[in-house]
């Protein structure tokens, strides 16, 4: 094949967190002129449609769930199997370079990569190198990361390691040109609350009973934007109205980025695209991370953004809705708090990480 009409395969697994990450890379390649496809599992099926790929594939895949000798064969066979489609594929499409987003997903399309001989690149958008991550890192060509420094991320590998940041939707991008504005003593107060799959339900429970205990006169300042699941909505809509605090609710908001921007304080999770965009965008944030994460990941991003002053992280374990409305008081009646960890915010985030993944991918090809 001829270095003109080469092409890129992305493999992500389903969740948003390592699809937006691709779809940004997918994006940026798209503006370079390269071809790019998509290798994802079966959850990914539903992002097809949207993903700037010219073919969307799907490989087997499996992901750990537990450490039985059972469910440890499951998982084997089950990624035999993808290596198997995976290297197949491979053959047909011929692309010059295979960039992973981490997760087991992934592994299939990267091992057979590394088995044909083709250029690897291996992206982790956490702090911390993720289990498949891991089982992969030696194999491929390089390693991009998202952090300066990665934990698990051995010595051995700083070689073939760059850092180029998280990459994230040109929507973000779009949404980072608004400037942080602290709230004067009468002004409205944008809230903002979500939490991927794995959080809507609990912020469900917690948010709205803890905003409950706010006093009056913060709460008629209030406007609330959640994320719930479809099941919870109606709930949590009828709670916020018990409270007297304006609040639309919905499964799913197309413009997050947007509402993010508008936001004087997020309460979230502490996945990797969501802190990629809270630093770009530069907003304050309360992270709650996910916990009995197999890799802590989410707690170990949390502390990096707390660290620094652009975050506040607490864990699920320690906050009752009392903790947390102390912690919402505080912080609203606090402006210049939230202002200063917007500023901090806004200077961790690497807005140009996509152009540094796509100049590597480029490397690569030319070496290819």
């Amino acid at each position: 094949m001829s270095k003109t009409n080469a092409s890129v395969l992305l493999a992500a697994g389903g969740t948003g967190g390592h699809l937006f990450p691709a779809q940004a890379l997918a994006e940026e390649l798209g503006r370079r002129q390269l071809v790019v496809d998509l290798v994802t599992d079966m959850r990914g099926d539903r992002y097809g449609t949207g993903f700037p790929a010219r073919n969307t594939y799907s490989v087997p895949a499996a992901t750990l769930a537990g450490r039985s000798p059972i469910a440890m064969a499951r998982t084997a066979y089950q990624l035999s199997r993808g290596l198997g489609a995976a290297f197949a594929l491979l053959g047909k499409v011929k692309p010059a370079v295979v960039v992973g987003f981490g997760g087991y997903p992934t592994f299939p399309p990267l091992k057979a990569a590394q088995l044909r001989g083709i250029a690897t690149i291996l992206h982790e958008q956490n702090a911390v190198l993720g289990r498949a991550n891991r089982m992969l890192a030696n194999g491929v060509s390089r390693i991009a990361t998202s952090f300066d420094t990665v934990k698990l991320l051995g010595p051995e590998l700083q070689p073939k390691t760059r850092l180029t940041g998280n990459p994230v939707r040109s929507s973000v991008i779009e949404a980072a040109r608004r400037p942080f504005w602290s709230p004067g003593p009468t002004d409205s107060i944008e809230l903002l609350v979500f939490g991927g799959s794995q959080g809507a339900r609990y912020f469900s429970e917690a948010v709205p009973p803890a905003l409950a205990l706010l006093p009056a006169a913060l709460r008629q300042r209030l406007h609330v934007t959640q994320q719930a699941r479809p099941e919870d909505a109606a709930q949590v809509t009828a709670e916020y109205g018990k409270s007297g605090i304006p609040a639309e609710v919905n499964p799913f908001f197309a413009d997050l980025p947007d509402r993010m921007a508008r936001a004087h304080l997020v309460i979230g999770r502490s996945g990797a695209s969501t802190v990629a965009e809270l630093t770009v965008i530069g907003r304050p944030s309360i992270l709650v991370p996910l916990p009995h994460a197999l890799d802590n990941d989410q707690l170990q991003n949390a502390r990096r953004l707390a660290e620094s002053g652009a975050a506040w992280c607490i864990e699920q374990k320690d906050l009752s809705p009392e903790r947390l409305a102390r912690e919402i008081e505080g912080l609203l009646d606090a402006p210049d708090r939230l202002g200063a960890a917007a500023a901090v915010a806004k200077t961790l985030g690497r807005p140009d990480a996509v152009e540094r993944l796509a100049d590597l991918v480029q490397e690569l090809m030319a070496q290819a």
